[in-house]
């Protein structure tokens, strides 16, 4: 019976799934995005997020917390310097996962993961996609469309 096991171990033993993650969240810091299979980037959103979470308050036993996990100085310095920084207002999520189709070879399921606040083109499209608005279009009769100019045009004069 598998109760209260929720922990994916990716077919590796516990000494590889910790190196393999720290390696993996090393690379997301650097790079802002990676490519990899879906089971690897949830399991590494649920390793990355509590470490960006630490990262918002910068001290010394933080520092130490997060270097533990990612044994390495240049991820722990961007990610103490920049990330930090830039999601200090937001309450979590800091990693979407999108996925974009199998793989050749073996047909397993890819996908790659990022940070939120860095990707311009999804900020440009979420920015646009604000500012529109939507309109109801009455165009099975022509009647109402009228009416509703004529009502519109009476409306001006009150409200100036």
């Amino acid at each position: 019976m598998r109760h209260n096991k929720k922990f994916n171990h990716l077919g590796r033993t516990a000494s590889h799934r910790n190196a393999m993650l720290s390696n993996m969240a090393c690379s997301l810091i650097k790079h802002k995005r990676i490519t990899t299979t879906v089971a690897k980037a949830k399991a590494l959103k649920k390793f990355v997020e509590p470490l960006i979470t630490k990262s918002k308050e910068d001290t010394t036993n933080s520092r130490r917390v997060v270097f533990s996990n990612l044994q390495d100085k240049f991820a722990v310095t961007e990610l103490f310097k920049e990330i930090s920084v830039k999601v200090a207002d937001r309450p979590g999520g800091y990693t979407r996962i999108i996925k974009t189709g199998h793989r050749l070879g073996d047909n397993a399921e890819m996908c790659f993961i990022e940070l939120v606040d860095y990707n311009e083109n999804m900020a440009k499209t979420a920015a646009k996609k604000a500012t529109r608005t939507r309109r109801s279009k009455k165009t099975t009769t022509e009647a109402p469309a009228a009416e509703a100019v004529e009502a519109t045009t009476e409306e001006a004069p009150k409200a100036e």
